[in-house]
C-alpha cells in the first residue's frame, strides 16, 4: 500500500468512526426522549390524571393531528419574528462587539445599558411596545432582538479578545493594516465564540417572539397557545408546546450546521465522542 493511500483510508477510517460515534449519540437521545414519553403515558394511566391537568403523549398526539391546520396557519408568523429577531441581533451585536474591543470608551459606555436591558424582564416591557408599534409583527421582533442580541455580543467580544498577542503582533510586522488583521487574524478565531453566542440567540429568539405574543397578538404560536388556554384546551397547549420545541431545535442544529461548514478546522468539530 502506498503512503497516499494510506492517509486515505486512514482518513475515511476517522470519519466513519466519527460518523459512528454521532449516530450512536443521536440514537441515544432518541432512546431517552421514548423513555420520557413512556413514563408520562404510565404515569397518566395509573394514577388517572385528569386531561385538563395533564393530557397524556398520545392524547397529545390526537390533538395535534386533529388541529395541525390552525398550528399551521399560525406557525409561519411565529417564524417571521424568531427569524427576524435573531438576525436583526447578528446585524447589531457583532458591529456592536467590534466597537467595544477596539474603544475602551465605548465600551464604558455600552456595557451598563446592556446589563441594563437584560435585568429588565421582558414580560413587563412588552405591553410598551404593543402600545408604541400595535398588534403586529414589529414589537415581537423587537422583544426576540432585545433577548437574543445580548449573548452574540458578549460571545463576540470574548472571541475577538482571545486571539494570541503574538498574532496581531505578527500580522502587523508583515505589514498587514488594521483592517486586514482584524479580517484575516481576528475574526477567524473569534468565529467559534461568535457561533456558540448565535446558537444561544436562536433559542432565546423563540423564547422572545413567544413572549411578545403572549402579551399581545392576533396570530401566531403563542396566541394560539394563549386562546387554548382560556378555552382550558390543554391537549391543544400540549400539541403547541411541541411544536414550539421542535422549532428551536430545528433552528439550533441549523446553526450548528452552518457553523461545522464554516469553521470544520476548529478542534470542537474534529473530536469524536468527546474524545
Amino acid at each position: 500500500m502506498t503512503g497516499g493511500a494510506y492517509v486515505v483510508k486512514k482518513t475515511q477510517g476517522f470519519a466513519a468512526a466519527r460518523w459512528l460515534s454521532v449516530a450512536i449519540i443521536k440514537t441515544r437521545s432518541v432512546l431517552l426522549i421514548v423513555l420520557v414519553l413512556a413514563a408520562w403515558e404510565l404515569f397518566v394511566r395509573i394514577f388517572e390524571v385528569p386531561v385538563y391537568l395533564l393530557p397524556a403523549p398520545t392524547v397529545v398526539a390526537r390533538s395535534f393531528v386533529a388541529d395541525w391546520r390552525v398550528i399551521a396557519i399560525n406557525l409561519p408568523p411565529t417564524m417571521i419574528e424568531i427569524l427576524a429577531g435573531f438576525f436583526l441581533s447578528i446585524l447589531i451585536g457583532v458591529p456592536l462587539a467590534v466597537v467595544i474591543v477596539y474603544s475602551p470608551t465605548a465600551e464604558s459606555f455600552l456595557y451598563p445599558p446592556m446589563v441594563a436591558s437584560q435585568a429588565i424582564p421582558k414580560v413587563a416591557i412588552a405591553p410598551l411596545f404593543i402600545v408604541w408599534m400595535g398588534y403586529g409583527l414589529a414589537p415581537k421582533i423587537w422583544i426576540a432582538f432585545l433577548i437574543a442580541f445580548f449573548p452574540i455580543v458578549i460571545d463576540t467580544v470574548v472571541g475577538l479578545r482571545s486571539i494570541h498577542p503574538g498574532m496581531l503582533q505578527l500580522g502587523r510586522s508583515m505589514g498587514g493594516s488594521s483592517f486586514k488583521v482584524f479580517l484575516k487574524l481576528r475574526l477567524p478565531s473569534a468565529l467559534p465564540n461568535i457561533f456558540a453566542g448565535m446558537k444561544v440567540a436562536i433559542t432565546l429568539a423563540v423564547v422572545g417572539a413567544i413572549t411578545g405574543e403572549f402579551v399581545g397578538s392576533q396570530s401566531g404560536l403563542g396566541y394560539l397557545m394563549t386562546s387554548a388556554s382560556g378555552q382550558m384546551d390543554v391537549p391543544l397547549v400540549f400539541a403547541v408546546l411541541t411544536t414550539i420545541s421542535f422549532i428551536a431545535m430545528i433552528l439550533f442544529f441549523a446553526v450548528e450546521l452552518i457553523e461545522n461548514v464554516s469553521i470544520p478546522w476548529h478542534s470542537s468539530k474534529r473530536s469524536t465522542g468527546g474524545h
